[in-house]
């Protein structure tokens, strides 16, 4: 019973092309047989049967990703790199495969939840899964990164950027300049991190919002 539409679709075309279209009777054959070799087609390889589904886009590479991962790795000791559970799940967000990096990163925090790293790339991922809004799980990551790394920039910097990009500037800036006023004495990162708020600040006084 599933292909009887297909079948009634063929009949009102060629009833259309024979009479509307006024195709020349000695055609008529040729026409229906396309149809039936159509039909034929149709009950071999169809299968209306199946549930429809959207196709959902492959997630592709892009800089940006890979910007962000460098954009963390700086902020952290060079000389130790991060897990290999992070480095897996780096590979999966270089790729736009948060939801997966997400997943290997909770194993993560829950095997270690003193790597700083990975609670701030769990963010990240959250974030970026999210289309760019800091859900609460991710503010979650963040808050967890900076209770285990106290004074380390990477929370407050990924945290304020993606408030940043939902046009919350003044939180972004409340987050920055405190980063910046609890730094440690003679830290690498502070006068990158000036610069950033100083950047920040150029804006805010371009929009008006002193």
């Amino acid at each position: 019973m599933s292909w009887l539409p297909a079948i009634a679709l063929a009949a009102a075309l060629f009833l259309f092309a024979a009479f509307a279209l006024r195709l020349p009777r000695g055609a008529w054959t040729a026409f229906a047989s396309a149809l039936g070799f159509g039909l034929a087609g149709y009950a071999f390889q169809a299968q209306p049967g199946l549930p429809s589904a959207p196709r959902v886009a492959a997630p592709e590479a892009n800089e940006t990703n890979a910007a962000m991962i460098e954009a963390r790795r700086t902020l952290f000791d060079s000389f130790l790199p991060p897990s290999k559970f992070v480095i897996v799940a780096d590979g999966f967000a270089r790729r736009g495969q948060y939801a997966d990096a997400a997943q290997i990163l909770r194993g993560e925090v829950r095997k270690d939840a003193g790597n700083a790293e990975a609670w701030v790339a769990l963010g990240n991922a959250l974030v970026e899964h999210a289309e760019g809004n800091l859900t609460p799980a991710a503010t979650y990551a963040y808050d967890r990164a900076a209770q285990v790394a106290p004074g380390h920039p990477a929370a407050p910097y990924f945290q304020g950027l993606a408030l940043l990009r939902t046009g919350q500037i003044d939180e972004t800036r409340a987050l920055w300049a405190d980063a910046i006023a609890n730094a440690p004495e003679g830290a690498e990162w502070l006068p990158e991190m000036q610069q950033r708020l100083d950047r920040l600040d150029a804006l805010i006084a371009a929009l008006g919002r002193n």
